[in-house]
């Protein structure tokens, strides 16, 4: 779509240009007027606009449904543990340790040991993961933007946003 767009922003470009070089006393508002009135630049940038808009949208209605599909998933994956727990007490209470149907074979039997960390703080150094320190951006720039010099980064130049509202 951008590439669609070059000619139209060159010509737009050129023709602003011109008109700035040719009448100087030239206000903004009849600028624009006359630029408007002048090419399809506009035109063509509501379009890119509009399926920006359309796309956001799109994307925050399937990010909502993806949560909501996480938190249904999770619900699913709790509910098929408390079932298989409820059975292994049962079986383990009945003393049964398999009995088969036509669809599944069900037993219990013991599971491999696992750990259980009471205190964090005594373990020895040998049993801890070492993690690569990473950048605290945010206390970064807000040291930054109060004055600070903190070697290794320096403040970018701001970027242009666009701000777009709707009615």
């Amino acid at each position: 779509m951008s590439d669609n767009l070059t000619p139209e922003r060159t010509r737009f470009t050129e023709l602003r240009r011109r008109l700035v070089e040719l009448h100087p006393e030239l206000d903004d508002q009849t600028l624009n007027d006359t630029l408007e009135g002048a090419t399809n630049f506009k035109e063509a940038l509501s379009v890119l606009i509009r399926s920006a808009l359309d796309d956001e949208c799109l994307a925050s209605a399937l990010r909502d449904r993806i949560s909501d599909m996480r938190a249904r998933l999770a619900r699913i994956e709790g509910g098929a543990a408390s079932k298989r727990l409820v059975v292994v007490e049962n079986m383990e209470a009945a003393d049964l340790r398999k009995f088969i149907q036509p669809d599944f074979t069900a037993s219990i039997r013991l599971g491999p040991p696992s750990v259980v960390i009471e205190n964090d703080d005594a373990l020895p150094i040998d049993y801890l993961v070492p993690q690569a320190p990473k950048p605290d951006k945010r206390g970064i720039l807000e040291a930054m933007t109060r004055g600070a010099v903190v070697p290794g980064a320096n403040l970018a130049q701001p970027k242009l946003i666009l701000t777009i509202r709707s009615l």
